[in-house]
């Protein structure tokens, strides 16, 4: 990492040389061991400087201003199609398309027959240790070190990859230069990538069928690599410029069981899956690769895995298995829009295709995941605690996922510490999205998104209460936000930290500054000018300042109101705590029409406990003739919410309130307010639905070990303790960690 970087036990590590060179494409050939619980396989990473040559190789020179004329000409994409691999010796360490059997093909043939490869054989690579390569700099020698993000793999072999081995390459290279000798060989796998990678989007079938071909070629010569904690350093003896460094490399490796991008677990049935979404640490641990979100790439991968599993990926094609072995399948997927590292996601597993003609959301195999929902491209997880009880949460949640197609993957954030970009804009559609699917009228949108509001606020006033300041500041690198070192090299402020995968402050904080930006220029107004906003930047990556700016730029009758990108930054963005114009919002929340409901019901409830408060002297029961008025869901939750302020409320009114709303079949977010009552109330009874809540909502239910704790409770304290030991092996890293430190 570079000196002027100091990052905290907390903060994570981008290490790749993104400001050198970029990997343009990454080709994957993966095998899952269900058993062994390792993915195994190679990479191919296709790469470009970032800067032109500025040495004076007349033919390097020469080749890469020819390779940007050829690419933009109509030939380039006709030559490039009927290339295929040539036919190489015993020796080739990975096996190939046959040169007969794909000539004359187009790409999107072979891209439908699911580009299945045989068997590889076992390969040996050379290695040196994190010393070694900082010796090689110590005796004076100054090669250029490609730095991947990489951590909980064991690379076996890196190597480069031989382009000019594909049949017809040599027939462009000879056209172009004469004839080539030894000497410009590099030269001449340099101008073939450079051609390939400037395809325009146009021509994607034949640039991503030829990705293919080449990633099929043989290997020219082993490279140089070490590993540390974070990161694959890669170099060639003698190279000392991005410009000079292989265009195509392949990398041999093979995850470990503890990998922490990877998450190997069981589904509800018992039987084995894995998937890798949702990380902290991303990708790294999957495959190497450059994890800064400006490090934008196509992909496309094979997958091998056992007859019986179903491999899934955030693919644009629905891809199809092909049988290679007895017991293997093969998968094939890929994406033709450049995207962050990050949103590669894979899944294996036993899962079923369910299809219903219901909209309502019903629960089927599943997965334990840290967070209730995970979006990536062209796939969405969803936890078992979104598929249980009323289709309300879990269509509303299905509605923030569905936000993160415009905010998260078509528009990303710059500097990953500004998630607010991303939540904060998922948040606040989320309400206008679920609206629109359930056809309300203006004034039911308005009412409803006001009630989810009030729960907002309320969420966010307990999380300002009880997490550290640091963790609250939505723009934690202040001016220096967007910041990377002359390498590329920065860091995630508090990435490591597993308490913040809980947090919902960047939500809901960027949540109330859009609805307060909203409310001053007014939501139809409003609403197209974040149509145009996606518009503009779609694909691109921002800054907060890049939408402030435009929103000032369109509405300049807000700076009149004492609106600026200053302002902004200081009251919201910059700051711990609630902005001082949030502050008197629930004030105003509060007498929203579906609230003041909720409050009669209140009052009706607190009356009941009174009246069947246990005291010195029994009274002869009375039969409650209370009528209770039916609720929203989102009523419901804010109806336990205010019940949870009260300082008491006696065990029968507590079992009549389980059973009038019927609260084990309501959804998650009711449940686990119901089972806060529970424990506050020390209410024994129903100590077996915190159980069953603990057991089969692990997203959701962190934070209830904490409540089990601090009442100091026996009973209380060893339901904890047996549901952890219970349920440990099952949870995520960063879950064990946080209940560890709550219950030991």
């Amino acid at each position: 990492m570079d000196s002027n970087l100091d990052p905290s036990k907390d903060d994570l590590p981008l290490m790749a040389n993104t400001s050198h060179i970029l990997v343009r494409h990454y080709t994957l050939d993966l095998d899952v061991n269900i058993e062994e619980k390792i993915i195994s396989g190679c990479i191919v990473l296709y790469l470009q400087a970032c800067t032109e040559s500025t040495q004076s190789d007349r033919t390097l020179d020469g080749v890469l201003n020819y390779s940007q004329e050829y690419a933009s000409s109509a030939m380039a994409v006709s030559e490039f199609s009927h290339i295929s691999v040539a036919a190489q010796g015993a020796s080739s360490s990975i096996a190939r398309y046959d040169a007969a059997a794909v000539a004359g093909t187009s790409a999107l043939n072979i891209l439908d027959k699911n580009c299945n490869h045989g068997n590889k054989k076992e390969t040996s690579g050379i290695s040196c240790s994190k010393e070694d390569c900082y010796d090689k700099k110590d005796d004076g020698m100054d090669d250029f070190v490609l730095i991947l993000d990489s951590c909980d793999l064991s690379v076996i072999k890196v190597e480069e990859v031989d382009a000019g081995a594909i049949t017809g390459a040599e027939k462009l290279s000879q056209a172009t230069l004469g004839s080539t000798g030894a000497s410009e060989l590099s030269a001449v796998r340099t101008w073939i990538v450079q051609k390939l990678v400037a395809l325009p989007a146009a021509s994607w079938q034949e640039q991503h069928n030829c990705y293919l071909l080449y990633s099929q070629a043989p290997g020219c010569g082993e490279l140089q690599f070490a590993s540390d904690t974070w990161s694959l350093r890669i170099w060639k003896a003698g190279i000392q410029t991005p410009q000079e460094f292989p265009r195509a490399i392949r990398i041999w490796y093979k995850t470990k069981p503890e990998s922490r991008s990877i998450r190997w677990t069981m589904d509800q049935d018992c039987r084995p899956c894995v998937y890798t979404s949702g990380s902290a640490l991303n990708n790294r641990g999957l495959f190497p690769c450059q994890e800064p979100p400006s490090a934008m790439a196509t992909w496309q991968a094979t997958v091998r895995a056992p007859v019986g599993f179903v491999t899934l990926m955030s693919g644009e094609n629905a891809a199809v298995a092909t049988q290679v072995q007895e017991d293997v399948l093969s998968w094939f997927y890929y994406v033709t829009m450049p995207m962050p590292a990050s949103t590669l996601t894979i899944a294996v597993g036993c899962w079923t295709e369910v299809q219903k003609d219901s909209t309502s959301c019903s629960q089927t195999d599943y997965q334990p995941l840290t967070s209730s929902t995970v979006s990536n491209p062209h796939i969405m997880f969803l936890s078992q605690s979104i598929l249980s009880g009323r289709s309300h949460f879990c269509g509303s949640r299905f509605c923030h996922e569905l936000a993160h197609n415009w905010f998260g993957l078509a528009i990303g954030a710059k500097d990953w510490t500004e998630e607010w970009i991303s939540e904060g804009f998922a948040t606040y559609l989320e309400d206008i999205f679920w609206a629109k699917a359930q056809k309300l009228s203006p004034k039911e949108t308005e009412e409803q998104c006001e009630l989810r509001a009030l729960l907002r606020w309320y969420r966010l006033r307990d999380e300002v209460q009880n997490s550290e300041q640091e963790l609250q500041v939505l723009r934690p690198k202040k001016d220096c936000t967007g910041e990377v070192s002359e390498s590329g090299v920065s860091v995630i402020k508090h990435g490591l930290n597993p308490g913040k995968v809980f947090m919902q402050v960047h939500y809901l904080k960027g949540y109330f500054l859009l609805r307060f930006l909203a409310s001053k220029v007014g939501q139809v107004k409003y609403l197209t000018f974040l149509r145009n906003f996606v518009l503009k930047f779609h694909g691109q990556l921002i800054l907060s300042q890049d939408f402030l700016h435009m929103l000032l730029g369109n509405f300049p009758e807000l700076s009149s109101q004492g609106i600026s990108v200053e302002n902004i930054y200081e009251d919201w963005l910059d700051t711990a705590g609630i902005p001082k114009s949030l502050l008197n919002e629930v004030l105003k929340l509060e007498e929203n029409r579906l609230a003041a409901e909720v409050k009669d019901e209140v009052a009706k409830w607190m009356h009941f406990s009174q009246k069947n408060r246990r005291g010195p002297k029994r009274r002869k029961k009375r039969k409650d003739d209370m009528n209770y008025r039916e609720l929203l869901s989102d009523q419901l939750v804010l109806l336990l919410e205010f019940l949870l302020q009260e300082k008491t409320l006696c065990h029968k009114a507590l079992q009549r309130l389980r059973s009038t709303y019927q609260l084990l079949r309501q959804d998650a977010e009711v449940r686990h307010r119901w089972c806060e009552l529970v424990v506050k109330h020390r209410y024994l009874s129903a100590y077996g639905d915190v159980k069953e809540f603990l057991e089969k909502d692990q997203a959701m239910g962190v934070y209830l070990y904490g409540e089990l704790m601090v009442n100091e409770d026996s009973k209380q304290q060893q339901l904890a303790r047996q549901c952890f030991t219970l349920l440990q092996e099952e949870m995520d890293p960063a879950s064990v960690k946080v209940v560890t430190e709550m219950l030991f």
